[in-house]
């Protein structure tokens, strides 16, 4: 039977979709949830917050990796802190110039229930050879790892808990230390109207770490909310491009399949409406 999918976004609202349940597992980390819903597919949830959808999942994906890809000249390797359903790597793996992307994934069930269920989302990325996937604690692996990255994308849970420390000044100079001199941080940040104290945090702390940290936002239907993101670099400013200018980048890699990044929403994400300009000035 249908029933209701909550999510709170906060203490006095939230966003709620039907759906039938297909799995449900406590893994040792967390609660993992998978559903079928009628308006966004099947599903993914951890500990009760929804993770990514069939149906939506480019909205975040595409906006959390291609405004930093595109801005880099010649992206050559990335690195990708949570993202165990595979689709911030299989955005990445679409610049050809990307010899490997690493993804550090904490739960191997993650991993092993998006090879079952979430094709439509990961889309082989898994079985393309300049993946490679390290399972553990992506904080133990920035601590210890020599290699340098032109790309460090974090694709984790929102800053709840546990997972606050991995939005701290602590672990923004880990992942800058893991990054080439151009190279660039990409987060998502959460939502301005909802999180504004969230936002304004993360913004802060990335600010104390990073030379130039560039916020920007776009609508995720699955989390009910505008969504902030930002790129943190001492080199790259995303949002200095021209559409003109990414469209030329889109061409000459032959990006694929790009159902929401274009030279126009490159340009829009990084138009700030003036409630938010108070949260990230």
């Amino acid at each position: 039977m249908p029933e209701k999918i909550f999510e709170r976004l906060n203490d006095a609202s939230g966003v709620y979709f039907e759906g039938t349940l297909v799995e449900r597992r406590q893994t040792p980390f967390q609660l993992l949830e998978v559903y079928d819903t009628p308006e966004l597919g099947r599903i993914f949830r951890l500990d009760g917050f929804n993770m990514t959808s069939e149906r939506d999942e480019f909205f975040y994906h595409e906006n959390l990796v291609h405004p930093a890809a595109v801005a880099h000249p010649a992206p050559r390797r990335a690195l990708v802190i949570g993202g165990g359903d595979g689709g911030s790597s299989e955005e990445l793996l679409k610049h050809p110039s990307l010899e490997v992307v690493h993804m550090a994934e904490l739960d191997p069930e993650v991993i092993e229930v998006a090879k079952a269920h979430f094709r439509k989302v990961h889309r082989g990325a898994f079985d393309n050879p300049r993946l490679k996937v390290t399972v553990g604690d992506g904080l133990v692996y920035l601590r210890a790892t020599p290699e340098r990255y032109d790309l460090v994308s974090m694709d984790l849970t929102d800053p709840v808990g546990p997972s606050v420390e991995l939005y701290s000044p602590a672990t923004f100079a880990l992942a800058k230390r893991a990054m080439t001199a151009n190279g660039a941080l990409t987060l998502h940040i959460g939502s301005p109207f909802s999180h504004p104290k969230r936002v304004r945090e993360t913004i802060g702390n990335l600010r104390q770490v990073v030379k130039r940290v560039t916020p920007y936002f776009a609508h995720i239907p699955l989390y009910g909310s505008i969504w902030g993101f930002a790129c943190a670099s001492d080199a790259l400013d995303p949002g200095a491009m021209t559409a003109g200018e990414v469209e030329r980048v889109i061409a000459e890699r032959k990006l694929p399949d790009l159902q929401y990044y274009n030279g126009e929403t490159h340009r829009a994400v990084f138009a700030i409406p003036n409630y938010v300009r108070a949260l990230v000035a």
